[in-house]
């Protein structure tokens, strides 16, 4: 599968613009200069995973959203702060339980 830059870019300031961040500011939060960041909002340059990484979490969605322009299905960002607050210990307890609720929804569903 080849990646557009252009395309790329694109979805990049899109996104950028969609939060409100002006280039400063999301240059900012990915450690990387307003100026490549323009680059690459133009489509005129390319840039690490690293740098996907940190634009996909400043920009609040995936990697493939980055790069194809498809969201996967995503957690949302409310459900993973809620299930931060659990422990190591508790996660196993919390992943049981949400196993019943999913198979009760789906026998709702029949």
């Amino acid at each position: 599968m080849s990646y557009s830059c252009k395309d790329i870019g694109f979805r990049v300031r899109h996104l950028r613009e969609s939060n409100n961040y002006t280039r400063d500011v999301l240059a900012e939060k990915v450690d990387i200069s307003a100026k490549f960041l323009y680059e690459i909002e133009m489509g005129k340059k390319g840039f690490t995973v690293e740098i996907l990484y940190k634009l996909s979490k400043a920009l609040n969605v995936s990697s493939d959203y980055i790069l194809t322009g498809n969201e996967t299905n995503k957690i949302p960002e409310k459900m993973v702060d809620t299930l931060e607050c659990f422990d190591s210990d508790q996660m196993g307890r919390v992943q049981e339980i949400l196993k019943v609720v999913h198979k009760m929804c789906i026998d709702n569903e029949k």
